[in-house]
C-alpha cells in the first residue's frame, strides 16, 4: 500500500471519529446528556472530550503528511 493511500485511509477514519467523538461531546457538554447511557470522565471531563482532541490531532499529522507529498 502506498504512503498517499495510507494516509487518505487515516485521514477519512480520523474524520469520522471526530465527527463522533465531537456530537458526544456537545451532548455531554452542553445539554448534559450522554447519548450513550453513560459516560465515564477523567478529571471531571468526559472521555469523548479526550477522543476528540485525539482525532483532532491525528487528522492534522494526516494532513501534514499528504501536504508533503
Amino acid at each position: 500500500m502506498k504512503k498517499e493511500k495510507s494516509l487518505i485511509i487515516i485521514l477519512v477514519i480520523s474524520i469520522v471519529g471526530l465527527l463522533f467523538s465531537g456530537y458526544l461531546s456537545y451532548s455531554e457538554l452542553f445539554s448534559g446528556v450522554c447519548p450513550l447511557g453513560g459516560c465515564p470522565s477523567i478529571e471531571n471531563i468526559p472521555a469523548c472530550v479526550y477522543g476528540f482532541v485525539m482525532y483532532l490531532i491525528v487528522l492534522v499529522i494526516s494532513l501534514l503528511g499528504l501536504k508533503d507529498k
